[in-house]
């Protein structure tokens, strides 16, 4: 079938592949992180924890670009996925026999290691699979797919996290992943095997080495929005991340079983933002401009500036916990609208022979603030007393001011998308 097609069947099992296994990855990254939490009760370690587990995901996505264009796309999702199901029944075996702390370590790096090597294979194959026209379109729908599964698994892991324990949510992973690494098996990826020749580490080091000229040198505009995207994890995600599970847990006065599950109930709710940003991205695709994101970045620090002032002046947990869950569902809506605008930009700008290389280098620049704005803000909840609000007000004040400061660097995007679209 022609990739013109707008959404053809192998699109359609890597859209499906990406439910099953993310729902798989999302129920363990809420689980994991919290069973942790509960067992140690310490902010410091959770957030030190949640930064070095990126640090393999960062390391691991320019390797992962380089596989992407140099081996068949079906074959690095099936291995990867029948790797992580092995890794989880692992964790299953050993948890209780050994310290938590490093077997928790180990397993988090493992987990995100192998997701910075699978997704530059998820990404690079979207433009192969669909026609120029519809890539927006079918990057908003991947997008969305992974919101919807990682919404429902948060959801349905704090049931059965509170219900169960965290026995029958590794269970269950190990067989979302089994599942998916099966029916990827059933993809079919154009792929045209490159000539190599000579050691494959200097071959490597040549593909990074090409991809960051490309950035830098021929398109420049790309290495300077990866810059604003990776503001965006410091300043505003890693709040998230690190500030909803402390503050619904430690600060609020929830008992451990109600807190466990309110935290379940808030990432789904993160996630439907982050659905509804990939419905709005696909409905929006032919009207959204990559001028308007000055305005998406201010957006997405608005929500976090109204959760400050919620945590300085309202003494009621429920209204806290409610403004601070669905504002962060709008930031992940709005970001989630910059993110597909942005990669939709990046694949349009790249030749589709380093599309691998270059989404892979983009996304370890993107992600490389994650792990350091995660550590800053576990130690900061660990030591900031009573003063939780701060943080929200730095994060937010700053964010805005680097929205307006980059401004004219989007104004400019629109001609190269263009320039670029005519060309192919």
């Amino acid at each position: 079938m022609s990739k013109q097609t707008k959404f053809n069947q192998d699109f359609i099992l890597v859209a499906i592949g990406q439910i099953i296994s993310v729902f798989g990855n999302q129920i363990l990254r809420y689980a994991l992180p919290l069973y942790l939490l509960n067992q140690t009760g310490s902010s410091a370690l959770f957030g030190t924890i949640l930064a070095v587990s990126f640090i393999p995901m960062i390391l691991l996505f320019p390797i992962g670009g380089i596989l992407a264009d140099r081996i068949n796309k079906r074959n690095i999702m099936v291995v990867l996925d029948f790797s992580t199901a092995l890794l989880i029944s692992l964790f299953y075996l050993l948890v209780g026999k050994m310290d938590i702390i490093p077997l928790m370590a180990i397993t988090m790096m493992l987990l995100y290691g192998i997701q910075g090597a699978y997704q530059p294979a998820v990404k690079a194959s979207v433009p192969i699979l669909v026609g120029s026209e519809h890539i927006m379109k079918a990057n908003s729908i991947v997008d969305m797919i992974n919101s919807v599964a990682s919404m429902a698994g948060p959801v349905i892991g704090g049931l059965l996290f509170s219900a169960f324990g965290l026995n029958l949510i590794l269970v269950l992973s190990i067989g979302c992943f089994f599942a998916s690494a099966v029916m990827e098996i059933f993809i079919h990826i154009p792929f045209e095997k490159k000539k190599t020749s000579g050691n494959i580490f200097i071959i490597g080091l040549g593909d990074l080495k090409e991809s960051f000229h490309f950035m830098f040198k021929k398109q420049p505009v790309l290495w300077k929005i990866s810059l604003v995207f990776a503001a965006t994890n410091l300043l505003l995600t890693s709040l998230v991340l690190i500030g909803l599970p402390v503050l619904i847990t430690q600060h609020l006065d929830f008992n451990e079983d109600t807190a466990n599950l309110l935290y379940g109930y808030s990432q789904g709710i993160i996630a439907a933002g982050a659905v509804l940003g990939g419905l709005l991205a696909g409905v929006m695709s032919n009207k959204l401009k990559a001028k308007s994101s000055p305005l998406l970045l201010i957006g997405c620090s608005l929500p976090i500036l109204i959760g400050g002032i919620a945590l300085q002046t309202l003494s009621n947990q429920v209204a806290i916990y409610f403004i601070l869950s669905v504002g962060s569902g709008l930031l992940l809506t709005l970001h989630t609208l910059f993110q597909i605008q942005m990669m939709t930009v990046l694949q349009l700008l790249t030749p589709k022979d380093l599309i691998g290389k270059v989404v892979s280098v983009f996304i370890c620049v993107v992600m490389c603030t994650s792990p350091l704005g995660q550590f800053i803000y576990g130690f900061v909840f660990d030591k900031i007393g009573s003063a939780v609000y701060l943080p929200f007000y730095a994060a937010a004040l700053i964010m805005i001011g680097v929205s307006i400061f980059t401004r004219h660097i989007f104004y400019g995007i629109n001609y190269l998308v263009e320039k670029q679209t005519m060309k192919r």
